[in-house]
């Protein structure tokens, strides 16, 4: 009974997700639209108006429901199998009731799910902590914005970047211009620095949990984020790639100890529908 219960938490927390857009990127929206005008401000105010109307209605918020990506924290001694085997459900059933649009394809032979599960399909990343609670964090990643990821190996040459925090800079510059409108702006943009390529890229995607406002700790990442941000934004691509000032609403960085002979950046891009939430449970 106990586990059941876990599962229809877990359901109400996709659908929380899939239907509900996180308060405080709309209210990042409302800010980027008003200091726009023209396309660019029409374009923000249907984004407004259909995340509004998708919470009215509980209906996802965009026809691209994304890839749930789970992130579970859990104390040492928790049964990771039954947690793996609970979130399956829970995203086999959020498919039908809420519904989400099933994603999960056969690489080779393209045959869908029809459930949204499949091999290593929902990504789920574990980590413990001392705490007597598992803790669930979700991202709902569209396809679109995860098709704009980029990685880099610095020094590269190309972009005149260096192993430095300007050669970083560069490469979200980068990234940003060529992604233009593919992913769906405003962004939140995840910067993973250092690290192995996997776990460059793993730890950009993780920056997209970040509140919009929270401050980082690490005082040169912080000013990192800033500047980028203001440099970000005078690209003029604009929402939905359409031109404006608005190309980003936040950007996120960490970074994590690299080996010597390699320097990989990785570039990670979050759709205005920014989908995410959380939820801890009890024993």
């Amino acid at each position: 009974m106990e586990g059941q219960a876990e599962v229809k938490t877990l359901l109400e927390l996709i659908r929380s997700c899939a239907t509900d857009l996180p308060k405080d990127v709309e209210a990042a929206l409302h800010q980027a639209r008003d200091r726009e005008s023209g396309a660019a401000r029409k374009t923000l105010s249907a984004i407004i108006r259909n995340s509004g109307l998708a919470r009215r209605r509980s209906v996802p918020i965009c026809q691209d429901t994304g890839t749930p990506v789970f992130y579970v924290t859990c104390p040492p001694t928790a049964d990771r199998k039954s947690i793996r085997e609970g979130i399956v459900k829970a995203v086999r059933g959020a498919t039908g009731s809420v519904p989400l649009r099933p994603n999960a394809a056969d690489p080779l032979s393209g045959a869908n799910s029809g459930d949204n599960t499949g091999v290593n399909t929902p990504p789920i990343h574990f980590k413990e902590w001392g705490r007597d609670c598992v803790r669930y964090e979700l991202l709902l990643k569209g396809g679109g914005s995860e098709n704009v990821t980029r990685l880099y190996t610095l020094p590269d040459a190309r972009l005149s970047a260096l192993r430095d925090i300007g050669g970083v800079e560069r490469c979200v510059l980068d990234a940003v211009h060529k992604a233009q409108g593919n992913g769906c702006p405003p962004y939140v943009i995840g910067v993973g620095i250092g690290g192995m390529a996997d776990s460059s890229i793993a730890l950009a995607k993780r920056q997209l949990l970040r509140v919009i406002g929270d401050v980082n700790p690490d005082r040169e990442l912080r000013a990192f984020e800033r500047s980028m941000l203001v440099k970000i934004n005078s690209l003029g691509i604009g929402p939905m790639g359409l031109g404006g000032k608005a190309t980003a609403l936040a950007v996120k960085a960490a970074r994590q100890h690299r080996h010597p002979a390699s320097y990989f950046v990785a570039v990670s891009f979050g759709c205005w529908a920014m989908r995410r939430g959380a939820i801890e449970v009890e024993p």
